[in-house]
């Protein structure tokens, strides 16, 4: 497949780059200048650029949402919110069908379930709570959702929690503060698997689907079940190859 790449040079882009490379011919924009050797089509392009976007999306068969803002109000309305508006535009524009979107685990359990609840999964009602970054991000994926059932569009939104290298030493179980609150691993996913994860969204017979919009917690399996991630081998037929063991287990005499 033609793929196109958006917000692919920041945290998680070299890992997705890394997972597809070889396998589709792929086109990556970001805001920021070219890696030095990069050996791909790349374009410096702002996701709130409307008509930059419908234009380099010619030609594509898929694209995936990487891009990302955190803390300013009004270009994380433009990244987060618009972003994916314009990918909607552009994937109506040129008959584009496959969009893998991604996003924080909280812009579906925000502080009301992530701070008194277990078992969360990605297909409850969400609520994002009024936290900028989470927030924007809920309601670009709602544009999305709506997107998906009136253009015929497939979307596939990954939801991710922190990230950390595989082979860190840093840190096991700890205490959110004070009785009563979660004990929870400080990481939830390796920063390889959030490439594999889009690679596995991305090459997803789409038949498969359940419905034109799906969202999977992106997480390995962890035993305080806080969060489900069964959603990923049901659907994808995937699951995160690094578990994580050494962050969350408990050391002998400790």
């Amino acid at each position: 497949m033609k793929v196109l790449i958006i917000g692919g040079n920041g945290s998680m882009g070299p890992h997705v780059v890394a997972a597809l490379r070889g396998r589709h011919e792929l086109c990556v924009t970001d805001i920021n200048p070219e890696p030095p050797g990069f050996e791909h089509e790349y374009r410096v392009l702002d996701a709130g650029d409307r008509e930059g976007l419908i234009d380099t999306a010619s030609g594509m068969d898929a694209i995936i949402n990487l891009s990302v803002s955190r803390t300013d109000r009004r270009v994380a309305w433009d990244v987060n919110l618009r972003g994916n508006y314009n990918v909607v535009c552009a994937a109506v524009r040129h008959g584009i069908s496959r969009i893998v979107n991604t996003g924080p685990y909280y812009q579906v359990a925000g502080r009301t379930y992530d701070e008194f609840d277990f078992g969360l999964h990605p297909d409850m009602p969400p609520q994002p709570g009024t936290e900028l970054y989470a927030l924007t991000k809920a309601l670009g994926h709602e544009v999305l959702r709506i997107a998906s059932e009136r253009h015929g569009l497939y979307v596939q939104t990954l939801l991710f929690y922190l990230m950390i290298d595989p082979t860190s030493t840093r840190g096991h179980i700890h205490d959110k503060g004070g009785v009563g609150k979660d004990m929870i691993p400080p990481y939830m996913i390796a920063w390889p698997d959030t490439g594999l994860a889009v690679r596995s969204a991305l090459e997803l017979d789409l038949a498969r689907l359940p419905s034109r919009c799906e969202a999977y917690f992106v997480f390995p399996t962890i035993p305080h079940g806080k969060y489900r991630n069964d959603k990923l081998a049901r659907v994808l037929g995937w699951e995160p190859p690094h578990r994580l063991e050494h962050l969350w287990l408990r050391q002998a005499g400790g």
